[in-house]
């Protein structure tokens, strides 16, 4: 997957030292990662990321003193979009969720998740842009069912809905373009287009979009 030269840079913010710790030597112990930098909380990572110090991903916890994950997270969709935001948090109620990843985040992952699941996450984020387990799937399911009534009208043009569809499999960006049978690019535009029309920044949007409106069941 990763260039055998580089590894994948990654951030660690927690308010929790031991915890930082552990997940820092566990993620330098997988082949293709290694951690930047850690930070306290939001402020800090602001101030580390000043000094140019900017990582591929950024594991972020939710729940901290001074400048929360939801406040960061926003921040950090604005000053800079190319860092992918995997969620980190004690808390699997669907609408914690469901802010984290409206707010940009790539994906959702519990800190009583096993060592494998971060791993997978963290090349789920990386290489398809997106990751959601089965549990946190099953969450957010449930939260969209508890007020679903009927699907938002928008005119959606059929390539667009087939895009919708595959976006929510584990394909990625150029797989969908083979399934599509159109260029990369041209799936590039679909993805812009729904990212404008359902107001969503990120593919776990469009996720959320497809099963809330009936176009794909889980």
């Amino acid at each position: 997957m990763a260039d055998s030269t580089k590894k994948i840079e990654v951030a660690i913010v927690d308010d929790h030292t031991l915890l930082r710790n552990a997940l820092a030597k566990l993620i330098d112990s997988f082949e293709d990662f290694s951690v930047l930098f850690q930070a306290e909380n939001g402020e800090e990572l602001k101030e580390k990321l000043s000094r140019k110090l900017i990582p591929d991903i950024i594991l972020l916890d939710v729940n901290m003193p001074g400048m929360n994950g939801f406040e960061t997270a926003e921040w950090l969709f604005r000053n800079h979009p190319q860092v992918r935001i995997l969620a980190l948090s004690m808390f699997s109620d669907e609408n914690t969720i469901i802010r984290m990843l409206k707010l940009g985040a790539k994906g959702y992952i519990m800190k009583t998740a096993e060592p494998e699941e971060l791993q997978l996450a963290l090349n789920s984020v990386m290489e398809k842009n997106f990751y959601l387990s089965e549990y946190i799937t099953g969450k957010i399911v449930g939260g969209l069912n508890k007020n679903m009534e009927h699907p938002d009208e928008l005119a959606l043009s059929d390539k667009e809905v087939e895009f919708l569809k595959y976006s929510c499999s584990d394909l990625s960006y150029k797989e969908i373009a083979e399934k599509m049978y159109v260029s990369t690019r041209r799936v590039e535009d679909y993805r812009n287009a729904l990212f404008e029309k359902l107001k969503v920044r990120s593919r776990v949007g469009l996720v959320i979009y497809a099963v809330k409106n009936g176009i794909f069941e889980i």
